[in-house]
């Protein structure tokens, strides 16, 4: 096999952790992990407004943040209700690389260029090359493709070898939270304008770590809920990590909260048991790092203070 199109940020991970990101020839525009994989050439761009793009791209200090998630969400909203791309595809990128293999996804509209678009874009190569999809809504789904992309390319004992440790440390972490005599009741939102709940695999990653997810989504797309249920719920700990927003951008969304009497109210929030997270990195990709991601759930669960890269304490 030769080369290998990622057009998911959590494959891209994978392939590059199963030892095989020389063979990448192309990624996404948002493909930033390992170092290494921005040096691949990007076959993706947003699909955003240009006016939005310069809201978003503004410097800390700019337009709010909160702000910024309104104008996002709306436009979100509308595209995929009128069944418009938020991503273009360079397609003649795409056949100058000739892939054997194009790893994409049709779980997320928003998350990454669909499906259909990679399909029809491919049945133009004078190639054949193999399209896989990825579905995960489980962490044992996440486990599960990465065995399906080490088969696919060539690299299944590595792609074996990294799920066992993955699943080492998996153990090593219930063995910790078994002692525990509570599950504090937890809620992660993966949005803040309007604010939304985990789905998917997030809330599975709560219960690993100790927690008793509320207000969830497990194994479906995340839901927006209101702040009158948030504070109904009153969770005893809340973790916010918002998708595409590293931790700066976090703990800014959460600064521009305070405006909100119900998050002011919330007793996690008064206990000092809310957190701001690294959500781009940690939460929102189905790859490797979610055993990282039930790691940093865990410390905050447990109510431990933290400060660091992907996550802290507020």
């Amino acid at each position: 096999m030769s080369g290998i199109v990622s057009l998911l940020p959590s494959s891209t991970e994978i392939l590059f952790a199963i030892g095989v990101g020389d063979r990448v020839v192309g990624v996404t525009h948002e493909c930033d992990y390992p170092t290494e994989a921005r040096m691949r050439p990007a076959l993706t761009r947003s699909a955003l407004p240009d006016e939005l793009q310069t809201h978003l791209g503004a410097e800390r200090g700019g337009i709010p943040i909160a702000e910024r998630s309104a104008l996002i969400n709306r436009h979100v909203t509308a595209s995929v209700h009128a069944g418009s791309s938020l991503y273009f595809l360079d397609d003649a990128l795409l056949a100058t690389l000739a892939p054997d293999l194009i790893v994409t996804q049709e779980l997320c509209a928003v998350c990454a260029v669909s499906y259909d678009i990679v399909a029809t874009a491919a049945k133009r190569l004078i190639a054949d090359p193999r399209i896989v999809s990825l579905e995960p809504t489980s962490l044992d789904d996440v486990f599960a493709n990465i065995i399906t992309i080490g088969d696919l390319a060539a690299a299944p004992a590595a792609a074996h070898a990294l799920v066992r440790s993955l699943r080492e440390r998996m153990d090593a972490l219930a063995a910790r939270v078994r002692t525990r005599t509570d599950r504090p009741r937890t809620l992660v939102l993966e949005w803040t304008d309007p604010p939304m709940s985990g789905g998917h695999w997030t809330p599975g990653l709560i219960e690993a770590a100790g927690g008793t997810p509320i207000l969830a989504n497990p194994g479906a797309n995340s839901q927006a809920i209101t702040w009158d249920a948030i504070a109904e719920a009153d969770p005893d700990v809340v973790i916010i990590a918002p998708c595409g927003y590293d931790l700066d951008h976090a703990k800014e969304a959460i600064t521009e909260l305070e405006t909100i009497p119900q998050w002011r109210n919330l007793r996690a929030r008064k206990s000092g048991r809310a957190y701001a997270m690294d959500g781009n990195a940690y939460v929102n990709r189905p790859g490797p790092r979610l055993v990282d991601t039930t790691e940093l759930f865990a410390t905050a669960i447990a109510g431990e203070r933290v400060n660091n890269s992907a996550l802290a304490s507020l």
